[in-house]
């Protein structure tokens, strides 16, 4: 054969056989996680064994469209509790949902303050690393704005991280109710053909959002898909638990495969106040979720994971867990990310034009 000639089986093997080995690695933490009865055992073990990986400084190749492929599984499962009852509820519930989305803003740029006097770091960068607003979007707009993405990216990736690690087991445990959270979600009646409709509404509701490029898509058109197809009584069902198994393992491994050694020794100086900083707004959030539970009187688990800054794939889990508020605590989050998302840029940009016409944290890091 001509040495021109790409030779790409070889290649492919050798992705397979690492994206193979991944998973397989990820499982078997997520497994530990299992036999221990973490509330979200196979997202928190993925996620701690990629990360890990990274930290040691070796590849995490995986396929994009995997994350891409969780986080429709998941929505679409969550699309099914979005009954008229639960729509109703929820109606009643717009204005706290609003109220919330933008005292998270308020409470965004708080933290921001902190964060610029604990890590010396400038408003963009700080803002940028404290407002929820996802890895990406938020990476996007650093870039934008010219400052380093790297240190937004960690802060972005950290807190929720953090979220997923503590927000979960702490409300299961607290809540006294769940003794198996695992065996809650496997429990789930389906059929083959309802979980395959299920899965087809999802996907048909991420096209038509990716086409009209809503934020966060494969989440939201999935849910959309699945709410619509509950509303209109097609014959959907549960995805089995393995499926929603391997959607955690998915998820889990793309968030913890954020954090390698370089970007970490990029932001060595920046860690300590991040790590504070996430804290502190995941603190200041459930302050306003118990808030708001006294005000609305929902149940304090609910609106503790309905105002969570980010995560909302995780805490809808959490939420099918507990199996109460899921429609509500999923619409908290939705709210709350079409209201962030689409304003993004403009909330940065004027935080960045204030700076530079007061020659506060205007500096670049």
């Amino acid at each position: 054969m001509p040495s021109y000639v790409r030779k790409p089986r070889p290649a492919l093997l050798a992705r397979l056989i690492h994206a193979v080995l991944i998973y397989a690695g990820a499982l078997a933490c997520g497994f530990v996680a299992h036999w221990v009865r973490f509330p979200l055992p196979w997202m928190f073990g993925a996620m701690v064994f990629a990360a890990a990986v990274r930290l040691f400084d070796r590849p995490v190749n995986i396929p994009v469209q995997s994350r891409q492929l969780g986080q429709m599984l998941v929505a679409s499962s969550v699309g099914l509790s979005f009954t008229p009852e639960a729509v109703r509820t929820m109606g009643s519930l717009l204005a706290p949902m609003v109220g919330a989305a933008m005292v998270t803003i308020g409470l965004g740029f708080v933290v921001a303050a902190s964060l610029m006097r604990m890590a010396r770091v400038d408003v963009v960068t700080a803002a940028l690393s404290a407002i929820p607003m996802g890895p990406v979007e938020s990476a996007n707009l650093a870039v934008r704005h010219g400052v380093s993405p790297g240190p937004v990216i960690f802060a972005q990736t950290l807190r929720i991280m953090l979220i997923v690690t503590v927000i979960p087991p702490v409300i299961v445990a607290l809540d006294g109710s769940i003794g198996d959270p695992v065996a809650v979600l496997s429990a789930v009646p389906w059929t083959p053909g309802g979980a395959l409709l299920l899965a087809a509404a999802g996907f048909a509701g991420a096209l038509v959002a990716r086409a009209v490029r809503m934020a966060n898509p494969y989440f939201v058109g999935s849910l959309g898909g699945a709410a619509l197809a509950a509303a209109l009584s097609l014959p959907i069902t549960a995805h089995p638990y393995p499926v929603l198994v391997l959607a955690q393992v998915f998820l889990g491994v793309w968030l913890g495969a954020v954090f390698d050694r370089e970007l970490l020794l990029r932001a060595r100086g920046f860690i300590p106040g991040a790590i504070v900083a996430s804290a502190l707004m995941i603190a200041l959030c459930i302050l306003m979720g118990l808030g708001l539970a006294w005000w609305t009187r929902q149940p304090w688990q609910v609106m503790v994971l309905a105002t969570a800054p980010g995560s909302v794939t995780e805490m809808a889990l959490t939420a099918k867990i507990l199996q109460e508020g899921l429609a509500v605590v999923t619409a908290f989050h939705l709210v709350r990310i079409f209201i962030i998302l689409p304003f993004a840029g403009t909330i940065i940009g004027l935080t960045d034009r204030l700076a530079r016409h007061w020659g506060v944290g205007s500096g670049r890091a």
